[in-house]
């Protein structure tokens, strides 16, 4: 999000030491856009790639993300765009929110370590005396709930590494945190659109930072203009790592193309795999999606394959639309 916002409307390139999903340093990248926002990824220092395989959702933290709020509000750079997916995190944001200067109490009134584990413990928040002034805008590219059936820790957990027998507490320990979320803040996130994104990262945002949740894709594709792009082409070439059901539920094939629906043009989606559901992408604007691996394959046999088999997925999804086939 960082370079393709930066490609767009130009800007600088900046990172900031700030801790990690598992509490180590990480160079999180960050743009400074002309008229002086930042836009940052919630990923670059909370991101799933960061865990190196090691993956721990039960305590993989948010902090880092808090800590880049508070180096670019001193840096007054107070408007912030903030992409957030690819997460490693299920925290809600606790992590975020205690480097913000929150205190998390149990009944008894004792601290609790802002870690996920200790969701459920929650009874009491303490707002800090002073929060920076930031005016965020956080890009989600979905709108899954903080709870339930679609929410973070039943459709996103799995992946961070809860598992089967986990995600039900896991569930119940957020939808605790987010009642006294309701009851000492006074917001209620628990149903919102995009809340359980990144962990409840989203929800987080709303409750502790006023953040406004956009979907991110039409963000970025309205500023790229895109529409008016779109009046000259024969084709739309979009693409998703995994193609399946969750993308029509916000991200970036679906968002593309609804407007080549619109536009009126073929569009086609070029993935690494497809999961169950992939065909729902066919109602939305997606004329046909073409995959270059039929089977689930590690991050270091990706690393060694991704590329030829890209082009060759490229090649045959061109030649097919070449003879009108899509």
């Amino acid at each position: 999000m960082v370079d393709a916002y930066l490609k767009l409307l130009g800007g600088r390139k900046k990172y900031a030491d700030v801790s990690g999903p598992a509490g180590e340093a990480v160079d999180c990248p960050y743009g400074i856009l002309p008229d002086h926002t930042a836009v940052m990824e919630m990923a670059g220092c909370a991101g799933l790639p960061l865990m190196r395989g090691q993956l721990d959702p039960l305590h993989a933290t948010t902090r880092g993300v808090g800590e880049m709020l508070l180096r670019l509000s001193a840096a007054g750079h107070h408007k912030v765009l903030m992409g957030i997916g690819g997460s490693a995190t299920n925290d809600c944001g606790l992590g975020m929110a205690a480097a913000l200067g929150y205190r998390f109490l149990d009944g008894a009134g004792r601290e609790i370590p802002p870690y996920a584990c200790h969701l459920g413990r929650v009874r009491h928040i303490r707002r800090p005396e002073t929060l920076p002034e930031l005016e965020i805008t956080a890009a989600c590219d979905v709108d899954n709930p903080l709870c339930g059936e679609r929410g973070a820790s039943a459709v996103f957990g799995p992946q961070k590494g809860l598992k089967p027998e986990q995600i039900a507490p896991m569930d119940q320990a957020i939808r605790s945190f987010a009642s006294v979320i309701s009851s000492e803040l006074g917001k209620d996130i628990l149903n919102v659109p995009g809340a359980g994104a990144a962990g409840g990262l989203g929800g987080a945002l709303l409750a502790f930072c006023g953040a406004e949740l956009l979907p991110g894709i039409e963000i970025l594709l309205d500023a790229a203009q895109i529409d008016r792009l779109m009046e000259d082409a024969e084709l739309i070439i979009t693409g998703e790592g995994r193609i399946d059901r969750q993308s029509v539920s916000g991200k970036v094939p679906v968002g593309v193309g609804r407007r080549a629906l619109k536009a009126g043009r073929p569009c086609i989606a070029i993935c690494g795999c497809a999961g169950e559901g992939a065909e729902a992408v066919l109602k939305e604007g997606i004329s046909a999606y073409y995959t270059s691996s039929d089977r689930e394959q590690s991050m270091e046999e990706l690393a060694r394959t991704c590329r030829s088999s890209l082009r060759k997925t490229a090649e045959e999804a061109i030649k097919a639309f070449l003879t009108r086939s899509v």
